[in-house]
């Protein structure tokens, strides 16, 4: 870290390392702008400013009131937690070994779906949904300004788009109609509870188990999580025993 000298308080030079150390204790979101050109000198006036500060407590003795003494002794405790802690959890890791294990024992919580990607036209009537069916299929109109004209579903904003969805996320009638509609192609009149829909499917995405390779870093983190919590909870028991009685 850099010694440069950013200013010397009774005899003490505060360096440019010092001053990294300051900004690491400040608000992350305010971090960001230390560095900006505008902003730099005023945390610089704000690290001399508490460094001037301090120096000033030290000359009116007040690290020897009862104050500052409460404050060390919580300070002290708390640190002292945090370290102990980090301990607890030292050295524990997960080998690619333990996270393919566990990837073969549960596949099927990586298994993903048959999904579809679909844009639809919610309208009133049958009669006006094969209107503008006739009209996109005459290329008099696309499915997408179609959709921004006529539909009632907010979906009409973006062109009827409603994204990929999975089964059980849509109206029964309107999912058998996506699931088994040709991509690219508009289907008939579809009735559900809200109307009638004009369905054109995007993509239509199959059922698949992800690999292992996908997830090994999720699967590792998520076991490295249920590690540290049971060795933290088993160093809290034994603690509870020991001062506890």
């Amino acid at each position: 870290m850099s010694k440069e000298v950013i200013a010397v308080i009774a005899g003490e030079e505060l360096t440019q390392a010092d001053y990294e150390e300051f900004l690491q204790r400040i608000p992350e979101q305010q971090r960001a702008y230390a560095n900006h050109p505008q902003a730099k000198q005023y945390y610089v006036d704000q690290f001399i400013a508490a460094n001037l500060f301090a120096k000033a407590g030290e000359d009116e003795k007040l690290d020897e009131t009862e104050d500052f003494k409460n404050v060390m002794a919580k300070m002290k405790k708390e640190t002292l937690s945090q370290m102990a802690m980090a301990q607890a959890i030292k050295g524990i890791d997960v080998s690619v070994e333990e996270a393919r294990g566990f990837y073969e024992a549960n596949r099927q919580m990586f298994e993903k779906g048959e999904t579809v990607q679909a844009k639809h036209i919610l309208v009133d009537s049958k009669e006006k949904a094969e209107e503008i069916s006739a009209s996109i299929e005459k290329g008099e109109i696309t499915f997408e300004d179609a959709a921004k004209a006529h539909s009632s579903c907010p979906s009409k904003e973006k062109g009827g788009d409603l994204g990929e969805f999975g089964k059980g996320q849509m109206v029964k009638e309107f999912e058998d109609a996506a699931f088994s509609a040709e991509i690219g192609k508009v289907t008939k009149p579809v009735k559900s509870q809200f109307g009638y829909h004009l369905i054109k499917v995007e993509k239509h995405n199959e059922a698949e188990t992800k690999t292992f390779e996908e997830v090994k870093d999720q699967v590792a983190n998520q076991l490295l999580q249920q590690k540290n919590a049971s060795a933290f909870n088993a160093k809290l028991e034994e603690l509870k025993a020991k001062y506890m009685k």
